[in-house]
């Protein structure tokens, strides 16, 4: 099973639904690839809006 982008939160995973926002409409047509291991102290993840650890893609198509 192919990796898939989360359009709402842009996590990437291997699944059928998020599970960050259980959304259920996915991407496979994904750019980039932030890794966020602590949200709370990265400014990245404070400019995407990220509350989670996890692999996140920079746009979702």
């Amino acid at each position: 099973m192919s990796e898939k982008a989360c359009p709402e939160c842009q996590l990437i995973f291997v699944g059928s639904v998020c599970p960050n926002c259980k959304a259920a409409i996915l991407s496979d047509d994904f750019i980039g690839l932030v890794i966020v291991l602590s949200p709370e102290d990265s400014a990245i993840a404070h400019a995407m809006k990220i509350k989670k650890k996890g692999r996140y893609a920079l746009r979702v198509r």
